[in-house]
């Protein structure tokens, strides 16, 4: 008896058969990211009805497909087993039924992203295992019912991007588990409850862009990383409680309207990187406490009412202007365009120790210029050679954020070419007719100021035809922009997943064989090896040409010489990181080896490592493992199968050699894993016998 029926990732089009209803066995469907739809002049997905036969239904995903209906009132009455149902981005719209409340046993229920409207339904008090509830980026409105608060397994609440209004409800430290709450981009209002801040497990906490107005007698929360109240109507004092938040790593308090002085406190707060109070009414000195915070790349203090000194110590080095402008009563360094102090003392300069080490420092200056022209007239051909390249890798244009906003038109959704975890990239034109992608950082997000310096960082260095070229930057108060290399076939994720595209055996043969060539670049070609650490399809860009180029160094580290492996914080992407990455934070070149074999296995098989059908007791890497030699026409993508038995008898060893070196790359001890020079040489070699045949 059929028990899991997976046809999700596929390329189905038309409507549900409602012959399912009859397979009474089933406990797992997915129909996910599909291009599926309801029947002609329906107004509802008439199979979820079907499904109400299927006793033992646990799990049901429809997500990413344009269904374009209403949840019929029948919804309710699927199984009662059901454990986890996923329908968002399907255009659903209508109310919810208040049926959802007959799920006693759920534990996920995400309809993020559809245009559901009405309120949420109170009946929700019925799912008491629910432990994920997602109902983001709908039309939803009323207020949040107070029957939240009896879901004590919540632990992700996501109601962001509604039209919800009224109070947080008071009860909301009921949630005890709950380690995500994310209530912004909504119309609520009155105080943030008190019992909120009884959350001892609450790790990601966003009400911003609201009309909340009161926050004090915080209580401090020891796991809380990342809390954003901007862009309410807070007017209180910040209160110093704030200070003994141990794990904060982001704060962001702008846009309201905070009066008095910023704690002393805050100089606790040694894990905080971001910190934002800008458009505020806060006033009196800033704390020299906070040159104590090592850890702080952002700070933005400006439009507020500040006065005395700036601190000069710590993390106060690096910031710039713009981290002050519009508090006419500060002073400090001139670098900082503020007046001096005004208490500062003129100083006698010390002529009888300066002038003799002015004079010692210009005799080596000489020195060191001799021996300059002499190498230089001695090898002039190579010196010239070394200028030109100088001049190549730094000579970039500049642009002002008023010729970004013209590129794009004012960056418009008409010419977005994707989302990312940190921003959103853009396609623009130039005033000359040059095409370039324009990646914009999300300034809310902290970690998209890691990820900017990284990439900058990294992209000030390396120059390849297999590497996305940087065109320039842009970089103020408001924005953070890299203009980058325009790739118009988009990335091979596009066309591994999307309908309408298809690439053949020699195409993806060549692909995987230039990202190669960009890793060994990156690994070899430099005296300080670069990882990349975030190597996935959607990294890998593909140009007119489709050859193509790795890009998003957004977390790429640099090793030092001599040393082969770092730790770090920073996590890639689940399916693609090494073991040793997400277990010890240890990084290394053979991490990005590990990552390519995964990406290699994805590229020959179309199947993502975090596929529904794997899990913890199954991996891509198993799953191919388990198919050879004699399965493996069972696992490579059915768009290179279409040949006929001649052709396929010869390319099946070109499929194994492929696999073969994918599982090589993808070896669970880093030592075991192959070196991309030998990958690059069979995957040449494979290359050559594709194109003799």
């Amino acid at each position: 008896m059929l028990s899991y029926l997976c046809l999700g990732d596929n390329r189905f089009t038309g409507t549900v058969p409602t012959s399912l209803g009859y397979l009474e066995s089933l406990t797992v469907l997915h129909l996910h990211d599909n291009q599926l739809t309801i029947e002609p002049k329906s107004q509802e997905p008439s199979f979820l009805t079907s499904l109400t036969s299927l006793k033992s239904l646990e799990r049901l995903t429809i997500h990413n497909n344009p269904f374009h209906g209403i949840l019929p009132d029948s919804f309710g009455n699927l199984s009662t087993s059901l454990l986890r149902f996923r329908a968002s981005n399907c255009q659903l719209m209508g109310r919810i039924p208040e049926g959802i409340g007959s799920f006693t046993k759920l534990k996920y229920l995400i309809l993020s992203c559809n245009n559901f409207n009405g309120s949420i339904p109170s009946t929700i008090e019925g799912m008491k295992e629910l432990q994920i509830f997602r109902l983001d980026s709908n039309r939803l409105e009323g207020s949040i019912p107070k029957e939240i608060c009896s879901l004590r397994n919540l632990g992700d609440i996501r109601l962001h991007n509604n039209s919800l209004s009224g109070s947080i409800p008071a009860c909301i430290g009921n949630v005890s588990r709950l380690q995500r709450l994310f209530l912004h981009s909504n119309s609520l209002n009155s105080s943030i409850p008190l019992s909120l801040w009884s959350l001892e497990n609450l790790l990601f906490l966003n009400l911003s862009f609201n009309s909340l107005s009161t926050l004090d007698n915080i209580r401090a929360l020891k796991s809380l990383e990342t809390i954003d109240l901007s862009w309410n109507q807070i007017s209180s004092n910040i209160p110093s409680t704030l200070g003994a938040f141990e794990s904060l790593s982001s704060i962001n308090l702008s846009r309201n309207s905070f009066l008095g002085p910023i704690p002393e406190s805050f100089g606790n707060l040694t894990t905080l990187d971001f910190m934002d109070l800008s458009h505020n009414n806060l006033s009196g000195s800033i704390p020299k406490s906070l040159e104590a915070l090592s850890h702080l790349k952002y700070l933005n203090l400006s439009y507020n009412e500040l006065s005395g000194e700036i601190p000069s110590g710590g993390p106060f080095e690096n910031f710039t202007p713009e981290s002050f402008m519009k508090n006419e009563a500060l002073c400090g360094k001139t670098s900082l365009q503020v007046p001096p102090c005004s208490g500062s003392r003129t100083k006698h300069f010390p002529y009888k120790y300066v002038l003799p080490a002015i004079v010692a420092l210009l005799a080596i200056c000489i020195a060191l210029l001799y021996m300059v022209l002499k190498k230089y007239n001695g090898n002039k051909v190579q010196a010239q050679s070394s200028a030109y390249n100088l001049l190549d890798g730094i000579e970039h244009r500049l642009f002002s954020y008023q010729e970004l906003c013209k590129a794009t038109s004012n960056f418009c959704e008409a010419n977005l070419i994707g989302v990312g975890g940190f921003g959103a990239v853009y396609k623009g034109i130039l005033s000359d007719g040059t095409n370039v992608a324009v990646k914009i950082l999300n300034l809310q997000l902290e970690e998209a100021f890691k990820s900017f310096e990284a990439e900058c960082k990294v992209l000030r260095t390396v120059r390849h035809r297999n590497l996305v070229k940087v065109i320039s930057t842009c970089s103020n108060t408001e924005l953070r922009a890299l203009v980058l290399q325009y790739m118009p076939n988009g990335s091979l994720e596009k066309w591994l997943y999307c309908h309408n595209y298809c690439l053949n055996l020699l195409q993806r043969v060549s692909i995987m064989l230039d990202v190669a060539f960009a890793l060994d670049y990156l690994h070899q070609g430099q005296l300080e090896p670069i990882v990349h650490c975030d190597l996935k399809p959607s990294n890998v860009l593909l140009d007119e040409d489709m050859v193509a180029h790795v890009g998003d160094f957004g977390i790429a580290k640099i090793l030092v010489e001599n040393k082969t492996a770092a730790l770090t914080e920073t996590l890639g992407t689940v399916g693609y990181i090494a073991p040793e990455y997400g277990s010890e934070g240890r990084v290394s070149i053979k991490g990005d080896i590990y990552s390519y074999g995964i990406l290699l296995l994805e590229t020959f098989t179309r199947k993502n490592p975090r596929n529904e059908i794997f899990g913890e007791e199954l991996s891509l890497r198993q799953w191919v493992s388990a198919s050879l030699p004699h399965k493996i026409s069972e696992i490579i993508d059915r768009g290179l199968l279409t040949a006929g038995e001649d052709e396929m008898s010869s390319t099946q060893g070109i499929f194994i050699a492929i696999v073969e070196l994918g599982l090589e790359c993808s070896r669970e001890l880093p030592e075991e894993r192959s070196d991309i020079k030998d990958v690059v040489a069979k995957l040449d070699k494979i290359k050559l016998q594709l194109l003799r045949n």
